[in-house]
């Protein structure tokens, strides 16, 4: 078994599939490095498939289309224990992938280039991309999944067949570069990062990758991979601004700079206390669906409480609300037959009104998502006996 397999994914790219894989096979040679050059071709229409097959690479055919899905076939096929990939433009050069080899042989997990500390030559990317798109979305990525990676979208990276194998990669699109990085996060792998210069590709033509419907394929999938961002966050923000503004509220208006606060903003707290509690149910079934399906790993705090989680806690617990909202209302009809309709002050009723159907609301919810989960565990335990 090689020890390294060089690979490139490729979609007529002609004019410089052949210099890459000789650059590859060259740097395999000067190293006395054990490997080999795998082209994955995604449906060349040009001679590529030629072209690298003369310049010694194996070509592996991929049918299915996307960067992700001729990357995810690739390994697949390669035999080296370690893997270090990049596009077959002309972009990277492959007579230095030495460091890549030599963090993985020392440990590491994955590799990543960084072209900001390496160096990116005139015309090699675009100034959208240089100055917004790659720096918005590393920027995110490090916050999201708490790493310190310069360049999320390097092309140019090395990683351990089996371990990246093992992460369950399932992308087929540009978004595969993101979900590598982000499962390697999760999954708690060791992550470094190497200067790598980026040069001006040798296409001729056009891009596979789109600017804004890549970037925004990459963004989805940060977003949804990581649910406390999208869901959580939001969700703590909104019920803990509804709550102070109930409390707030209960005693009388209020005055908040040039603004007067009374009833009708208590029916905005109710409506932010709602949202909240339902993004925060999101976020905590978004994450133990990912647990079930062996997505993401389990994290601890979803651990500590599946001990005494059930279907039943939750359904006291919004049974619980719903009483409480239910008692509520019905204090209000008695004062209304005590002292009759037209005696109460509007605001007074509103003022317990409010809060008494979001309790009931928040019961609802509460109960209705309990039940969801239970439907959730039972249909991955059938489907755990069924394989």
């Amino acid at each position: 078994m090689p020890e390294l397999t060089i690979l490139m994914p490729c979609l007529n790219e002609a004019k410089t599939v052949g210099g890459c894989v000789s650059e590859a096979i060259a740097f395999l040679a000067n190293h006395r490095i054990d490997g080999e050059v795998v082209v994955a071709d995604n449906g060349s229409t040009d001679d590529s498939v030629a072209l690298a097959c003369a310049a010694g690479a194996r070509v592996v055919h991929v049918s299915d289309k996307g960067y992700g899905a001729a990357l995810l076939a690739g390994i697949h096929a390669a035999r080296g224990r370690i893997v270090i990939m990049a596009d077959s433009d002309g972009s990277y050069d492959f007579s230095r992938l030495f460091p890549f080899v030599d963090r993985l042989r020392a440990g590491a997990a994955l590799v990543m280039g960084n072209r900001f500390r390496g160096g990116i030559e005139v015309g090699a990317m675009p100034l959208l991309h240089r100055y917004l798109g790659n720096p918005v979305l590393s920027f995110i990525g490090r916050h999201f999944f708490r790493l310190r990676i310069g360049d999320f979208h390097c092309g140019l990276r090395g990683f351990h067949r089996q371990t990246m194998q093992d992460l369950g990669l399932v992308t087929p699109g540009m978004e595969f570069a993101s979900e590598m990085i982000a499962k390697a996060a999760l999954a708690g792998l060791r992550i470094e990062e190497v200067p790598t210069v980026l040069r001006p590709d040798g296409r001729g033509r056009p891009s596979h990758l789109r600017t804004w419907r890549d970037g925004w394929r990459h963004l989805r999938f940060l977003l949804l991979f990581c649910p406390r961002w999208l869901f959580l966050y939001p969700g703590i923000v909104l019920f803990g601004l509804g709550m102070t503004g109930f409390i707030a509220l209960q005693q009388g208006s209020l005055q908040l700079l040039a603004m007067g606060l009374d009833i009708h903003s208590l029916l905005y707290m109710a409506g932010s206390t709602l949202i909240g509690a339902q993004l925060i149910q999101i976020a905590v079934m978004t994450k133990w669906i990912g647990v079930l399906a062996g997505i993401v790993p389990k994290p601890k705090w979803l651990a500590r409480i599946e001990g005494f989680a059930s279907v039943e806690l939750g359904l006291f617990i919004g049974a619980t609300l719903l009483v409480a909202g239910f008692g509520w209302s019905t204090l209000l009809l008695k004062d209304w037959g005590t002292t009759g309709f037209g005696a109460l002050d509007p605001r007074v009723v509103m003022r317990s009104a409010i809060p008494a159907v979001t309790l009931m609301a928040l019961g609802m919810q509460a109960a209705a998502a309990s039940l969801f989960a239970g439907a959730i565990r039972m249909s991955f335990n059938s489907v755990r006996r069924v394989g």
